[in-house]
């Protein structure tokens, strides 16, 4: 376990609130001390934390990897911060990033032609993990004269049946 000032003082927390609370059922303090000691860890790590992660949108990040692409694809939104941070696509042609990414997933909307572009290549990017989280992680690639030019992140609504 890695003692985190961010732990130390939730742990801190969790503890005044148990003390708090025994209390109120006991006026010795020496007892409420040694139960609220025995009491704040398991509060801690089986009601605080696990709520915490539920409804917090903590999650891992990784460095891009083309194997890890292609084998956990519900796993990608975790490379996409480094993608976009470092510009890894920007200025690949097709031929590269379909190396890289494979094969487009569905193309996009081009208004100027009314019609879905092959410019624009879209992936999905799986859920991130969260209690009430719904919108499905989507990139799409804008290419002018076979080259990566921008990319942008959006969110698409799922509904599950």
């Amino acid at each position: 376990m890695i003692l985190t000032p961010i732990f130390i003082i939730s742990m801190c927390i969790v503890f005044v609130l148990v003390w708090l609370f025994m209390n109120t059922i006991d006026k010795r303090k020496w007892l409420t001390f040694l139960i609220s000691l025995v009491l704040a860890p398991i509060a801690y790590f089986y009601l605080f934390y696990p709520v915490l992660n539920i409804f917090s949108s903590y999650h891992h990040e990784k460095y891009f990897n083309a194997e890890a692409w292609a084998d956990q694809p519900e796993l990608r939104f975790e490379m996409l911060d480094n993608m976009v941070q470092d510009s890894l696509l920007i200025g690949k042609n097709k031929n590269e990033v379909k190396s890289l990414l494979g094969k487009s997933e569905w193309f996009g909307w081009d208004d100027a032609i009314k019609a879905n572009s092959q410019d624009k290549w879209n992936y999905n990017l799986g859920f991130k993990p969260g209690a009430f989280n719904n919108s499905q992680e989507c990139i799409e690639l804008d290419f002018k004269n076979d080259k990566v030019t921008s990319l942008r992140t959006y969110q698409l609504e799922k509904t599950f049946e």
